[in-house]
């Protein structure tokens, strides 16, 4: 009897478990469809990269002032009063609209809560829904306090080694500062998914994100499924330049809908790359771009199509592996 009862409990329990499962899945995957709601999603991702700080003006800033604590120079505080202005007219189309809302995300690092500061001089505040601080888009750790002379020895190291694998004594590589990025974007979906960031979903949010050149590099690496050789022939952004990632008509989100062709290039992508941002543009959400070459074409040296005589032809270009 009592073998019994542990049976039928551990048998419900486990349905009750399962049940429960499933309708989170549910309910998750419902929630990622195509919206209803025309501005349930955020409208632009908006990816900044701090203004000119004392280490970017002197190498030598950073083998006395931990990297955490480089403060902006003067020009840097004047670009980001300048991209303020700039950013506040993306969003607001060029003073066109007035239906948009703007939440931020920020590094740690003094120099990028500073350019957030100047930034938010554009923005009266109730434009603001909010702000966070973001551990996971900080900066690249290059080690402790930074000797220039030795410091420039494994910067050309790094160059023969490659930019994404090569990781600094005591610090990290580019596919470490990957991996927590990934991190971080799957915090940021729950936070759209859940309305953490408490807009109205009548109206359009902007989600910009004030980091480093490095980090927001590896976010559009990571978004658009670039490839590791692709990413080592992108160029860093300039101090305080901005990349917007803008919804596109079907429900995709794309470079291509803000940036022209020139820019793009300018960026160091390749003209697949470019065209895979024209496509996104007007993409139905979460369709894939058969025509992209990495997704297929450029891990393989030869793919037929699948059809009965190809089908032959495999077979027997095959015929000489040794059965399992």
């Amino acid at each position: 009897m009592g073998i019994h009862f542990q049976k039928t409990f551990k048998f419900s329990t486990h349905n009750f478990f399962y049940k429960t499962i499933r309708t989170m899945i549910n309910s998750t995957t419902e929630s990622t469809d195509v919206p209803t709601q025309k501005y349930h999603l955020p409208k632009r991702i908006i990816l900044v990269r701090h203004g000119e700080s004392q280490g970017n003006k002197d190498d030598a800033a950073y083998s006395v002032t931990p990297d955490y604590k480089i403060p902006l120079t003067a020009q840097g505080i004047e670009q980001a009063k300048q991209a303020g202005s700039r950013i506040l007219d993306v969003v607001s189309g060029h003073g066109s609209s007035d239906n948009w809302k703007v939440y931020f995300y920020v590094s740690p690092y003094v120099r990028t809560r500073s350019t957030l500061r100047e930034i938010g001089r554009a923005f009266p505040k109730n434009r603001m829904l909010g702000v966070r601080e973001e551990c996971r888009v900080r900066e690249q750790d290059f080690g402790n306090f930074q000797v220039a002379e030795r410091m420039k020895v494994i910067k050309e190291t790094r160059e023969k080694f490659g930019r994404f694998f090569y990781r600094f004594p005591e610090g990290e590589s580019a596919a470490d500062v990957y991996d927590r990025v990934s991190h971080f974007l799957e915090t940021l979906w729950r936070d759209v998914d859940m309305n953490r960031h408490h807009h109205n979903p009548n109206e359009e949010l902007n989600l910009v994100i004030v980091s480093h050149g490095l980090a927001s590099r590896v976010f559009l690496m990571k978004w658009f499924k670039w490839t590791v050789e692709q990413f080592e022939y992108l160029n860093n952004l300039g101090n305080c330049e901005f990349r917007v990632m803008e919804l596109g008509a079907g429900g995709e989100y794309s470079l291509a809908v803000h940036h022209t062709d020139e820019e793009m290039l300018e960026w160091g992508m390749s003209p697949e790359m470019i065209a895979d941002q024209k496509w996104r543009a007007n993409a139905n959400r979460g369709t894939l771009n058969d025509h992209c070459p990495w997704y297929l074409d450029a891990f393989f040296d030869h793919l037929v199509d699948s059809n009965d005589k190809n089908d032959e032809d495999v077979k027997s270009n095959n015929s000489y592996l040794p059965l399992a």
